[in-house]
C-alpha cells in the first residue's frame, strides 16, 4: 500500500492547526487501506511553529493519498471539501459514523459528520446512493428518506425503495 506521495501525481492536502499527525493516526486507525507515513519536521521557524514541530504527515484514507499540512490556525475545514465514505451495511455505517462523532465530533444532516478537526465526511451506504442513481420515484422515494436523517438508516433506505 502506498503510505508516501512519493510517485503519486494528485495528493489531497489538508491544513490542520497543528494536529496534522494526530488527526492522520486516528484516521489511520479507523478505516481499512488506510496508514500513516512519514512525518516531515519543521526544518526552521515558521510562523505558527518551530524547528522540529510537524510540519507535514503524508498519510492515506481507504488508499487515497493526502499530505496533513500544520499551518497554523488561518484557515478552517469547511463542507466544501468532505470525504466521502461508501459503507455496505448498517454496521459498517455506524462504526465509521460512531468512530468519528464519538472522537469528537459532530452529527450533521443527511449522513454527513465532522471530525473534532473540523474535517466532513459522509458516510454513505451503497444502497442509498444506488437508490439516487435508479432515479424516477426509487429516488425520490430514497432521497425524501434520506433529508429526515442524521445518520442513514439502511432498512428506511430500503423500505424507501421499495415503497
Amino acid at each position: 500500500m502506498e503510505t508516501t506521495r512519493k510517485g503519486a501525481k494528485n495528493t489531497i492536502c489538508l491544513w490542520y492547526d497543528k494536529d496534522a499527525e494526530a488527526a492522520a493516526r486516528f484516521y489511520a486507525r479507523i478505516f481499512p487501506d488506510s496508514a500513516v507515513g512519514t512525518v516531515h519536521r519543521a526544518p526552521a521557524d515558521y510562523p505558527s511553529g518551530k524547528a522540529g514541530d510537524v510540519l507535514t504527515v503524508e498519510f492515506t484514507v481507504c488508499g487515497v493519498p493526502c499530505l496533513g499540512l500544520n499551518g497554523g490556525p488561518a484557515f478552517r475545514h469547511s463542507e466544501a471539501f468532505s470525504f466521502q465514505i461508501a459503507t455496505d451495511d448498517q454496521e459498517e455505517t455506524d462504526r465509521y459514523w460512531s468512530a468519528i462523532v464519538d472522537g469528537g465530533g459532530q452529527a450533521n444532516a443527511c449522513g454527513w459528520c465532522r471530525d473534532r478537526w473540523g474535517v466532513s465526511w459522509q458516510i454513505t451506504p451503497r444502497v442509498l446512493t444506488q437508490a439516487i442513481a435508479a432515479g424516477g420515484d426509487e429516488a425520490r422515494r430514497a432521497f425524501t428518506a434520506m433529508m429526515g436523517m442524521t445518520k442513514i438508516d439502511v432498512a428506511a433506505i430500503e423500505a424507501a425503495r421499495r415503497g
